[in-house]
């Protein structure tokens, strides 16, 4: 069995993101980025995360009396990154307090629960840790959400899906190209036309579908109004996880993107983009029109 295809499935399960914390022998804070998070139970109220054998800080989880479950909220993808490979005093950079059984709590989550370590088991390369909640606090608002290696902002999500009817596309990704196809000799995203509003995700990938491929829909790219050609248009991210016939359309390298001749103003602004921040593998939402308008960053 290939662990990445397996791990690339696991991952179109759509989370939230949750940093675990709990204190070491000497009373040091540790914590770690978990998106494998579940409640158990109501009665007890019981919950698990599962840190993996991999982390530093394995051994203290898993021999733990207590620790502390923070569920991060939308914008805080730093924290999790930082939770998720800082190497240096990663509660140094997060601001952050003491809660039940002095258990470090992080500023700004969504949600906060305090936990005495109810069992604990082996799992493969991982160990379930299941907590008994002795204390918890919930705000109102929205959690950051991951899904296929990548935030994505539930927010952001449902102000697009909000919008006027749109045509929705995707830039597909495979290694170092994307898939493109042609309209009256110039190049485009591989797209859908007529999409109401609500449920664009959804719609997309039932489109790309029905036309024969097989993708993972990510994270919203682009959305804009176009003057020129007098229609609103989403962009997502997408993975193609299998082959995919060429005739229907063409794999394009990504550092040929600003070379090519495009439909319009508004496609050939974004493909330079994408080109540009491919090359980093990091991007940013841009919402705006075909020339203008605000990068709301996806890390």
């Amino acid at each position: 069995m290939d662990p990445r295809a397996l791990r690339d499935a696991f991952g179109s399960f759509m989370t939230g993101v949750t940093v675990v914390t709990a204190r070491d022998e000497h009373g040091a804070p540790v914590g770690f980025t978990a998106n494998s998070f579940s409640s158990v139970s109501l009665d007890p109220p019981l919950l698990l995360v599962c840190p993996g054998k991999f982390l530093s800080s394995h051994e203290i989880f898993a021999n733990c009396t207590r620790f502390a479950v923070n569920v991060l909220a939308d914008g805080q993808q730093e924290i999790s990154n930082t939770f998720a490979g800082y190497k240096g005093d990663r509660f140094a950079k997060v601001a952050h307090s003491n809660g039940l059984f002095d258990l470090p709590l992080i500023d700004g989550a969504l949600a906060q629960f305090c936990c005495k370590t109810h069992q604990v088991l082996p799992a493969g390369d991982h160990t379930l840790l299941i907590g008994e909640v002795a204390e918890f606090s919930h705000s109102v608002g929205q959690g950051l959400g991951y899904v296929g290696g990548s935030y994505f902002s539930l927010g952001l999500e449902r102000e697009i899906d909000a919008m006027v009817p749109t045509i929705c596309g995707a830039i597909i990704r495979k290694d170092d190209s994307v898939l493109l196809e042609q309209s009256n000799g110039a190049y485009r995203p591989i797209q859908i036309a007529g999409v109401e509003r609500g449920g664009q995700r959804n719609r997309l990938s039932q489109g790309l579908s029905e036309r024969g491929l097989t993708v993972q829909v990510e994270q919203v790219y682009s959305s804009f109004d176009d003057a020129e050609t007098k229609q609103h248009y989403t962009y997502f991210l997408a993975s193609c996880p299998r082959p995919t016939p060429l005739e229907v359309a063409e794999w394009i390298k990504t550092d040929d993107l600003p070379t090519l001749k495009y439909v319009s103003g508004g496609v050939r602004h974004m493909m330079t983009r994408y080109a540009i921040e491919a090359k980093e593998g990091d991007f940013a939402l841009y919402l705006g029109d075909a020339s203008q308008g605000d990068i709301h960053s996806l890390r």
